[in-house]
């Protein structure tokens, strides 16, 4: 009996350190270096599915000893640090890019310079973005794609409500003060609300610092050494002053702003609950293909100015590897995303990736727009183009003036340097306060968020 409880803890032991990552390379029953794919689409997008089946056909043609596990993972802060410690991370995953250091710093991602040193990407990637992905000159990931904030419009609804000009192209706001107009004139003519603002988790601190950045304000400051929080500014009570203001006096958001996260607001662009919505060109999937807006009907355009300038978050999504990986599982990945047509490699594979992206975009209602570059290469850069350009599928007047303010670097900021998670918590519950009651002391508020993140950034960062 106690030869038979030693084999089976035995047995398990193994089973557990192959599975972590402590025995090499995980394999297959044949042999096969396994890479388990945590960027496989989830089960509401079969079109991206299909794709991938695709791609994994491709890929197994080309690269017959590494077998493809699909492994569907979304990026979540409250569960990733469990799941890394426990070594239960797919081989690839996506995060954003306010995640990477506090990634590399935690130990829970690895260091792949060398398996993309080999391969000759390094030098191709947008130098910004590459920073982003380092640390003392290692690298620790490659870029999805990048974004930078805009402005999405329901066209239907602008043009029940007549701001449209004669050729059908949208009057959009060019301010914030604008906006409130625009909105206005919306709800009165077409019974939906004039914004979808965003104030249940996370992505409400996330866009309403686009917001605030346009009354001046400024988050976090470095003096000493020490980082400082900036959150109870007279520049960030104007802000929010805006949004309780758009709620209470202009009665133009969605009934309850609280109850609107990331997905609920393209729900509402895309089924016409909402005209404007603050998104970025690579989610222009989620109002069409996935709630059904027509591809004419969505147009993209710059952020409104504030009073004190006109700004637009960029950031984006990167590709990382669980902190167990090994080199194998890693190049492994690397070759998938270059069979997708997502790494700059010009080659019979990858084209055939970018026009099979485009056409799937084509085909199931996506609109068929340019990306924000994330990698440099000339070569690469015209295959995305070309590709894009055979499948074209809106109207580029709808998206012009946006893809024009990507040129203007003066009008992107990248997300606020340290804890950006953490802040955006705290702006949310000021938002929070104000949408659901009209009388909220707006500075006290303020004031309890910035000791509430002073002493996060005491605590996390200037020790």
């Amino acid at each position: 009996m106690k030869k038979l409880w030693m084999f089976v803890f035995t047995l398990f032991f193994v089973a557990t350190f192959i599975f972590a990552g402590g025995g090499g390379d995980r394999t297959d029953t044949s042999g096969r270096t396994v890479v388990r794919l945590g960027i496989w689409p989830e089960d509401t997008l079969p079109a991206e599915i299909a794709l991938h089946e695709d791609f994994v056909r491709r890929f197994n043609e080309r690269f017959p000893d590494v077998a493809i596990q699909p492994s569907q993972y979304r990026y979540a802060v409250d569960t990733f640090v469990p799941m890394a410690e426990a070594r239960r991370l797919p081989t690839i995953f996506e995060t954003w890019f306010t995640e990477p250091q506090k990634l590399i710093t935690g130990g829970f991602v690895k260091d792949i310079t060398e398996e993309v040193r080999a391969l000759g990407w390094g030098e191709k990637m947008n130098p910004t973005i590459r920073e982003l992905l380092s640390r003392d000159g290692r690298l620790y990931g490659i870029p999805r794609d990048a974004y930078a904030m805009g402005l999405m419009l329901n066209v239907e609804l602008f043009r029940e409500a007549g701001l449209v000009d004669r050729n059908g192209i949208p009057l959009y706001p060019k301010t914030w003060d604008e906006l409130v107009v625009a909105a206005r004139t919306i709800k009165e003519r077409t019974g939906s609300a004039g914004l979808v603002l965003l104030a249940k988790d996370n992505a409400g601190g996330w866009h309403f610092t686009n917001i605030a950045w346009g009354f001046g304000a400024v988050f976090q400051v470095q003096q000493n050494g020490r980082w400082i929080a900036q959150l109870n500014s007279p520049e960030v009570f104007a802000a929010v002053q805006y949004i309780r203001d758009l709620r209470w006096v202009h009665n133009v958001l969605t009934a309850d702003p609280t109850n609107e996260d990331w997905s609920s607001g393209f729900q509402a662009i895309g089924t016409g609950m909402a005209a404007m919505y603050l998104a970025a060109q690579d989610a222009v999937n989620q109002p069409t293909m996935v709630n059904g807006l027509p591809v004419r009907d969505l147009a993209l355009v710059p952020v409104p100015a504030g009073p004190r300038g006109q700004y637009a978050l960029m950031g984006g999504t990167p590709y990382m590897f669980a902190g167990n990986a090994t080199s194998a599982e890693v190049t492994g990945a690397l070759r998938y995303l270059e069979v997708m047509g997502r790494v700059p490699v010009v080659t019979e594979e990858t084209i055939a990736g970018l026009y099979a992206d485009a056409r799937m975009r084509r085909e199931n209602g996506v609109p068929v727009i340019d990306t924000f570059p994330a990698w440099t290469d000339p070569a690469y850069l015209q295959a995305q183009s070309d590709a894009n350009n055979a499948h074209r599928n809106v109207d580029p007047r709808l998206f012009a003036d946006y893809f024009a303010m990507l040129n203007n670097t003066s009008y992107l900021r990248t997300e606020e340097p340290m804890l950006a998670q953490d802040m955006y918590a705290e702006l949310t519950k000021v938002l929070q306060a104000v949408l659901t009651d009209r009388n909220a002391n707006i500075q006290a508020l303020l004031d309890t968020a910035q000791r509430n993140f002073q002493r996060l950034l005491d605590s996390e960062v200037n020790r």
